[in-house]
Order: C-alpha cells, then structure tokens, then sequence
C-alpha cells in the first residue's frame, strides 16, 4: 500500500447504496487511512454520480477527514494506482430489472434478480462487463484487490474466477452479517460473542453449526427460527415462516434466499400478487430510489439518511469496508467470502466459486475447510452450482444453447418449454446489453 494512504475506486459510484460505504470509510479511517475515493459511473449515470458524489463530499467534510472524493466517467482514469476496487453495479439499471422480475412473472414462473431466469439474465448482461473491468484492472493496477458486491455474486465471481485476466479477485454479499447479526439479536448476545461456520453458495449458503462463546447453540437457533414471530429475512423476500419439523430435519440454518428453492409455491403466490398489483420489488424499489435522490439532492444533508435502511443493503458498509480493513491491516479476523474452492467443499471444482469463512490476511483470505457438505443440502448446492457454471460459460461465449441449457437446469424454471419462451422473450427485451448474442439475435427477429 502506498504510505500516504489508501486509494479506492468504486465502481458503480452512483449508486444509492454509496452513501453506507463512504460512511464505513469514514468511521474506520484512523485503522483504513483512504485518502482518495474514486467514484466512477457510465455516462448514463452522470446525474445520480454526482449527487451522491456531493453528498459523499458533505459527509466527508462533516466528519472532518482528509479524504478526497473524485468523480469520473472514465473507468481508465480513476484506476491506475488503485489499492482496492468495488463494484456494486447494475447493467441496464433498475428497468432491466423490472424486466427480469416481470417477464418470468407473466410465465407464471419466480422472477427475482438473483434466482431463477431473472438471476441468469443479471448474470448475462454483467458477466461480460466485469471480464473488461478485470483486464483493466489487470493493465492499471495489478496489485489492486477487486472486491464484488454486484449480483448475482456468486455467478460473477464463478465467472471472474474461471476466465477473468485479474487474479485478486473476491464476491462480497450483506447475508452472512445480517444472518449473524439477527441471530445474536434472537439470542441475546454481542455479536462478537456468535460465531456461525458459513458454507455453500451466494444465496445459497448454510449455517453449519452456531456457537455463543464457544459452546454449541444450533439446535436452540433452530428452534427460534421456527418461531413466526423470530424470522431471519431480508428487505427483498417476504418474511414466510418456516415448517418447525422440517427445521429441525435440516439441522442447519438455512439464509432467507433458501425460500425460493423450499418455499417456490409460497413465495411464487406472493410474487403473482404483487405482479399484477404493479409493487414487484424492483418497481418498489425504482421509487425508493426517486426518494433517496430527491434526499440526496439536499444540501443540507451531511450523514447517511434512515431510509436507506428500506432500499435492502442492511450491513452492506461493514461488510465491503471491514473486508477491506483487514486485508489492509492483516487483522486474521474471519470473513464469510466468495472465494475459489481450491478443495474447500469437498465434490466443487477446485476453479469454482464458493461461500465460505475465510481468514483474512494482507496476502489474501485464507478460506477454512468444510469437508462434504451434510447430505440434505449437498444436492441443491451442487446443482446451483452447476448452474451457475454453464450461465457463466454462456455468458462469456454468447451461446443460445448453454443460455438454454442453464435456464432450464435451474430448479425455479419448471420445463424446458418455459425456459425456451421465457429465455427468448429475455433475450429480445435486453438485447441493447447483451451483444455476444447478437449473431443469435439476428437470425431470431429475422
């Protein structure tokens, strides 16, 4: 790291979610001096970069810290010299996620921006642009880390793992954190007092066993999350309590995103109701998102406003900025990660993605092995991971048919004749963002 201080870019720095990273920064900058912030976004993002860029500099000069904030639209410019890279982006911004969510929808079938057809066309459309990012990175600043918060995670970081130039590479997620945290807050404790061992996949991960100060509490765990009124969700996924013997039966904690793959009637019915009520999660999000820049836009605002809490982000600053500290600092402090497996989880290709604990020092993170995952949850991991392997290798040669094939295999895509009308529809309504398909989408409009 260079000794005047740390340099960071963020990718994506328009987004609404800046505002809880650049005060992580700030309440850690005596152990993480940054002293450069580069936020940089596409030109079709210029207004809202700049509005959260003056609110990042408001906040910054509140707090009284020497860091600067820099805007740009130029990629190449903001990463030469980088210690660390974020990325929190979205490819076709919130209406191609209205698209992602509406269109399975109509099908009958989930839509959700990580799972699913909506899953695999967020991982389309983004895969290819964190490939450039990475060769970039690997040109302007090579020793840079290139911490990804950008969903689908795990698909992304499969992808940046097996063909991606830049080889410092890590997935980030909030649901680890916010699973601890609701947990401690079920049972009464610190946080630091918990500790979970985490294991699986983005979206997909397991808490394996549970632990306050060392001594075993799974079991009691289990037994307040089959509780309606103690329920472990996220602002996105609609709070359904779980079946008490089926609980107890699975024997690990499972994270919210498990309701699609055991809840797919529930949370289907819900999602159809809301489909026709016009209030899918991505419109309501479209207009939370007015709110916060219309807040945003104040200029007498100089913190972090409350709302925030609403738009799904819960932790998002402790995890990316806590990561980032410790492997500035070299604390070997654990972190739940996606990281290459590289023999982690037993019967996963060692050049996949995982989620998993993961000492982190100034070299890199150490990931904690987990051996065979237990049988009740092995089936479902391996085939997400399968796939997020053939979505990844779809999206990277810009073949219909491994598109096909990874749409139909996912477990929320009931058929291969949906996954063929659905995977067709998508294809037309974004194809401004997935030019390796063009020759495809040529000979399909005739």
């Amino acid at each position: 790291m260079r000794k005047e201080g740390v340099k960071i870019v963020t990718i994506g720095g328009g987004s609404s979610y800046t505002p809880e990273l650049v005060e992580g920064f700030i309440k850690r900058y005596a152990e993480l001096p940054v002293r450069e912030l580069w936020l940089t976004d596409i030109p079709e993002g210029k207004e809202k970069l700049e509005i959260v860029g003056n609110l990042a500099r408001r906040m910054v000069k509140k707090a009284g810290v020497p860091m600067e904030i820099h805007l740009t639209l130029e990629r190449k410019e903001a990463l030469p010299g980088a210690d660390f890279v974020t990325t929190q982006m979205r490819v076709g911004r919130l209406e191609a996620r209205i698209k992602d969510e509406r269109i399975p929808l109509s099908h009958g079938i989930i839509g959700q921006e990580t799972n699913g057809a909506g899953g695999l066309f967020k991982g389309l459309r983004t895969i290819p642009v964190l490939l450039a990012i990475a060769e970039e990175m690997q040109q302007l600043c090579p020793d840079a880390w290139l911490i990804n918060f950008t969903n689908p995670a795990g698909m992304v970081t499969e992808a940046l793992l097996r063909y991606g130039k830049h080889l410092k590479v890590l997935g980030i997620c909030n649901v680890p954190i916010t699973t601890r945290m609701t947990i401690a807050s079920m049972l009464g404790v610190e946080a630091d007092r918990l500790h979970i061992d985490f294991a699986g996949l983005n979206h997909l991960v397991y808490g394996l066993r549970v632990t306050v100060d060392g001594e075993e509490v799974t079991g009691q765990v289990l037994e307040l999350l089959a509780d309606p009124e103690k329920q472990l969700s996220m602002r996105n996924i609609a709070p359904m309590p779980w079946e008490p013997t089926f609980l107890k039966a699975l024997g690990v904690i499972p994270c919210p995103y498990h309701r699609y793959y055991y809840k797919t009637e529930q949370i289907l019915a819900e999602e159809l109701k809301q489909f026709a009520a016009g209030t899918t999660r991505a419109e309501v999000v479209k207009k939370l998102e007015d709110d916060l820049f219309a807040l945003y836009q104040d200029e007498q605002l100089e913190t972090k406003p409350d709302i925030l809490a609403k738009r799904g982000g819960a932790y998002y600053s402790d995890a990316a900025c806590s990561l980032i500290s410790s492997l500035y600092n070299d604390k070997h402090d654990i972190h739940t990660l996606n990281i290459r497996n590289n023999g982690t989880i037993e019967g996963i290709p060692d050049e996949s993605a995982v989620e998993v604990n993961c000492i982190v020092t100034k070299e890199g993170p150490k990931p904690i092995p987990v051996g065979a995952l237990p049988e009740a949850v092995n089936g479902l991991v391996q085939q997400i991971k399968s796939f997020e392997r053939v979505a990844a290798e779809a999206a990277v040669t810009g073949s219909y048919d491994k598109a096909l094939l990874a749409m139909t295999i996912n477990p929320l895509v009931p058929s291969d004749s949906i996954a063929k009308t659905v995977l067709d529809e998508m294809l037309a309504a974004h194809q401004e963002f997935l030019p390796q398909f063009g020759k495809h989408l040529q000979e399909m409009m005739g």
